[in-house]
């Protein structure tokens, strides 16, 4: 399939991109003009698009979209809206538009919440937002709400699903392995949350 990711030179879209490029897919990743593309994997292609100015066409000849692209914890609120809000759901009308069979979103645990709480409240709320427009949006989805990520490998086993623990951890490796799943149809309508066993 061709697989466009917006997030690819992040620390999950890299083992994302690498695990579809194993599998044979067809890999883009949407980059701004001045991102760091060095580390992105052989055979990984580039199109040209910023997430707080997407313009029409950066989804063409697309079969999947992943978002798994983020503003970044040093960030403040506008950068958030602009990015995890604003940006994903210009991302799935483009989508929608260039007739892309899947979409799958990265999200986070509490982003079920429409008024949520916390330090990451205005975060969630961004990525409540984008995760009801893409569910209303008519796309076929997948929606994937991990717990906090780390930096560790695999893991032997992951618990998907309403029993997860809201406090505990998973890899994004782990995450990247869902996501690369989800790409092929899997976890199709689904929102799911995600730790490790």
């Amino acid at each position: 399939m061709n697989i466009l990711i917006a997030g690819a030179t992040g620390k999950t879209g890299l083992t994302l991109t690498t695990n579809l490029l194993d599998q044979n897919h067809h890999v883009t990743a949407l980059v701004r003009e001045n991102s760091d593309t060095s580390d992105l994997p052989e055979g990984c292609e580039t199109r040209h698009g910023d997430l707080t100015d997407l313009q029409p066409g950066v989804c063409e000849g697309a079969d999947v979209v992943i978002f798994a692209a983020g503003s970044g914890g040093s960030t403040g609120p506008e950068m958030t809206e602009r990015v995890d809000r604003d940006g994903a759901k210009r991302l799935i009308d483009l989508a929608k538009d260039a007739g892309v069979a899947r979409f799958v979103m990265l999200s986070s645990i509490g982003a079920d919440q429409s008024d949520p709480s916390g330090d990451l409240a205005h975060y969630l709320k961004a990525k409540h937002l984008a995760d009801e427009h893409l569910k209303a949006s008519g796309l076929t989805y997948a929606i994937l709400r991990p717990v906090s990520l780390t930096n560790n490998g695999r893991s032997n086993d992951v618990i998907l699903g309403d029993s997860v623990d809201k406090t505990a951890e998973v890899s994004r490796a782990d995450v990247a392995a869902v996501l690369a799943e989800a790409a092929t149809g899997i976890h199709d309508n689904r929102v799911i949350e995600m730790q490790a066993a």
